[in-house]
């Protein structure tokens, strides 16, 4: 019997057809919809910094400065600030010792190896000029029969001057006064030369007019050109002045900071002890022997050297300039000597004294005083030697200008003539005169060379100081960054 299935809930509804089934798509699930009233969409603009009501943001020095406060408040941050502010101490204190004693080095070299020989060379330029006027006035007195000794003499100074010229011309700072001063003397030399040979022809021709010529050269030697020469060596001698006081101050900056270098590693090894109770940090110990060495070798180098060269100025320079003042002092004695015979009187001066007579006398008293000065000056028998020599020879060159003026006022200008340049029976002035030279040239060799061995030990003292306390400082301060690394090491 079959039986029809009755229509209820959840019965599914029977085929209408015969034929195979579709299935059935299902439904899409419902979504809820979120009112919009509830969420915003729109997100809120980012304040900006510094705006009302906000605290304006804090720069990077104060921020470091913050850090640099709270690692002071524990012991392995001031460990660290410690060993940064040796380290930093000890580097300055080579740094600042280098740069001062290398800048007295090179004030030291140029003592040694250019102020004090250019200072030479404008003395040598000065006196190769009154030197040549000197021999020009005695070859002219020779009349035609010029000596070839006189001549050569004459034309050797005159070269040497313009070497000297030269040689100065190369060393001067374009634009100096002494630069200007070696311009000014290298037109004048050879308008100097000029007249000079002006007044030889005319002497060789036996024209009166040769003595104006050799008048009008030495008034353009002495008022015009020697001068010059001075003021070209007075200023090399201030150059050399300046490169000694360049060169021997004490290197105050550095010991300072040496001395509060030393003082801060004391303290940091006192603080480790009372901390630790360890005597020793190897570190920190290496560093302080290593910038007491610093301080001690500048100390006494810059000492030694200092001592050396001041002995080579009281005894080197000074002596020098004196013995060079009075060689000069005697040349200009010399050619107004001979200029006196030249002129015969023809130029009196307001007291009715000859011209060239009164400028000898002054030249001699001159000369006395330099060599009395030379022989206060000198230190030992070596130096002393020649000077005594010369003041004797200084002594019989006055007696003999005396007998030869008697016979030039007398009127036997023959003998007066034999009495200055005569030959040596004649016992002349022009024997003393070159003794006089000749000793003067012995005392200036054996004080350039007591000058040069005090001024090179004064600069062996320096050598090594600048490259050996900037490496001696960076060892200090390694070896002080290494003791606090050390103790750091305890807090890790």
């Amino acid at each position: 019997m079959t039986y029809t299935p009755k229509a209820g809930v959840g019965s599914a509804a029977p085929p209408t057809q015969a034929g195979p089934s579709v299935p059935a798509v299902p439904a899409a699930p419902s979504r809820a919809v979120r009112p919009s009233s509830t969420v915003s969409t729109v997100s809120p603009a980012p304040s900006s910094p510094g705006g009302p009501g906000e605290p304006p943001r804090r720069t990077a020095f104060a921020e470091g400065l913050d850090q640099l406060r709270a690692a002071a408040t524990t012991e392995p941050g001031r460990l660290r600030i410690i060993g940064a502010a040796l380290a930093l101490l000890v580097v300055a204190f080579g740094a600042v010792a280098a740069w001062q004693m290398a800048d007295r080095s090179a004030a030291a070299d140029d003592v040694l190896g250019s102020s004090q020989p250019l200072s030479v060379a404008a003395a040598d330029v000065y006196r190769s000029l009154a030197d040549a006027n000197t021999a020009a006035s005695s070859g002219f007195l020779a009349g035609g029969q010029e000596t070839p000794q006189s001549r050569d003499r004459y034309e050797r100074n005159i070269k040497e001057a313009a070497d000297g010229l030269a040689e100065a011309a190369a060393a001067s700072e374009p634009g100096s006064s002494s630069a200007r001063t070696v311009a000014e003397l290298g037109k004048l030399l050879p308008e100097y030369k000029g007249l000079v040979e002006r007044a030889r022809a005319n002497n060789r021709l036996g024209y009166p007019l040769g003595g104006a010529y050799l008048r009008y050269a030495n008034d353009k030697m002495q008022d015009e050109m020697l001068p010059r020469a001075e003021r070209l060596y007075k200023n090399e001698n201030q150059r050399l002045r300046d490169d000694y006081d360049a060169a021997t101050p004490y290197p105050w900056a550095a010991i300072g900071l040496g001395l509060l270098a030393l003082g801060t590693l004391v303290w940091a090894q006192r603080r480790n002890y009372r901390r630790t109770n360890r005597v020793l940090n190897h570190g920190l110990v290496a560093a302080t022997a290593a910038c007491s060495v610093v301080l001690l070798w500048l100390v006494l180098g810059h000492t030694l050297a200092r001592s050396g060269l001041n002995d080579s100025y009281d005894h080197g320079v000074r002596s020098l300039n004196v013995l060079n003042d009075a060689r000069i002092a005697s040349l200009k004695a010399r050619g107004n000597e001979n200029l006196t015979l030249v002129s015969r009187g023809a130029e009196i001066t307001g007291d009715g004294e000859d011209k060239f007579d009164a400028a000898y006398q002054d030249e001699m008293r001159t000369l006395s005083r330099y060599l009395t000065a030379a022989a206060d000056i000198a230190d030992d028998k070596a130096g002393e030697a020649p000077v005594e020599a010369a003041t004797g020879n200084m002594e019989v060159w006055q007696e003999r200008h005396r007998e030869a003026r008697d016979a030039d006022t007398g009127g036997d200008y023959q003998t007066a003539l034999d009495k200055v340049i005569g030959t040596p029976d004649k016992k002349p002035t022009g024997e003393c005169f070159d003794a006089v030279d000749d000793n003067l040239k012995k005392a200036l060799t054996h004080e350039q060379n007591e000058f040069r061995e005090a001024a090179r030990d004064g600069r062996r003292a320096m050598s090594g100081l600048p490259p050996g306390s900037a490496a001696l400082a960076v060892l200090a301060a390694a070896g002080a960054v290494l003791g606090i690394g050390r103790r750091l090491s305890e807090y890790r």
